[in-house]
């Protein structure tokens, strides 16, 4: 089982980047897929959730710029990021869950730096 991160960089303020994620192993699309971010000094946080189903949500302070996206025939999630700032600045994690019973099958990439500034 394997997640791997790609798509991190440096970038401007005002900016786009767009991450990738592709899962293999027993990862399939039934499993919920999202991205977290930990900044320095910071816990890491949920960035963005697409369900099995598709649903997504985001944290207010991403709601409008960023957009998880899925390609299950591929086995890989996006994070589409515009309108980057400062303060988005952290290592991004992707993460796979899947809750059958009692069983919690949970796993995660191995990061990627996203750093935005001039």
């Amino acid at each position: 089982v394997q997640l791997q991160a790609s798509g991190g960089g440096l970038v401007q303020p005002g900016g786009s980047l767009r991450l990738s994620c592709a899962a293999s192993g027993r990862i399939s699309s039934a499993y919920d897929m999202a991205w977290y971010r930990q900044a320095p000094g910071k816990q890491r946080e949920l960035v963005a959730l697409i369900t099995s189903g598709g649903s997504t949500n985001y944290a207010d302070s991403v709601k409008g710029r960023f957009t998880i996206s899925r390609d299950n025939a591929k086995n890989t999630v996006y994070l589409q990021m515009n309108s980057l700032k400062p303060e988005d600045t952290a290592v991004f994690y992707c993460n796979a869950r899947l809750v059958r019973a009692i069983n919690d099958y949970v796993y995660w990439g191995q990061g990627t730096q996203v750093t935005v500034s001039s």
